[in-house]
């Protein structure tokens, strides 16, 4: 698969068989994240790789109780730098992060694994179980699985809609 089909086929995946990720296509799926650029060179990510079933479980309840990320494989939680820290360019942390998170997104599909970044939870309670150092902020939540259902693809907006030559308002003509 290349990257042109990666992103063209890549669905966000909510039901995972209870298979685990195997070990060597995990590391290349974090290396992918490690290999992201980021702002200034200064890679202002970590990442807490959770493969235990309690604290998946756990996790998943945090996350608006959405079950079904505790059946993944593994569930990486992406954390950055404060925005206050003086090592990092605050402006562009989260962007910077998710950039390494959508890395791991696209290898993750490459190697046959669904995934589906989640927003949706509770800062001081992940920051709790993971037990996350003052400093560090939790941005998303990505299980990472092999996938129990196949996605349809979802509407994408016209190309004229959101593509603009030189000014706003301008279609770019392709």
């Amino acid at each position: 698969m290349n990257v042109k089909d990666a992103i063209l086929t890549r669905r966000s995946v909510r039901k995972y068989k209870k298979e685990p990720v195997k070990e060597e296509d995990l590391k290349v799926i974090l290396e992918a994240a490690r290999q992201a650029p980021s702002a200034g060179n200064k890679q202002p990510w970590e990442f807490i790789v959770i493969k235990d079933d309690e604290t998946k479980t756990k996790m998943a309840e945090i996350a608006r109780k959405q079950m079904w990320i505790a059946d993944a494989g593994v569930v990486v939680v992406a954390l950055s730098k404060d925005k206050t820290d003086p090592t990092i360019y605050e402006r562009w942390v989260e962007r910077d992060v998710m950039t390494a998170v959508e890395h791991m997104v696209l290898q993750s599909w490459e190697l046959g694994y669904g995934t589906c970044w989640i927003g949706a939870f509770t800062q001081p309670e992940t920051k709790e179980l993971l037990e996350v150092p003052e400093g560090m902020n939790v941005i998303c939540v990505l299980p990472i699985g092999v996938p129990d259902q196949e996605p349809e693809p979802r509407a994408r907006r016209e190309r004229a809609e959101i593509f603009h030559a030189e000014r706003y308002g301008n279609p770019l003509k392709l």
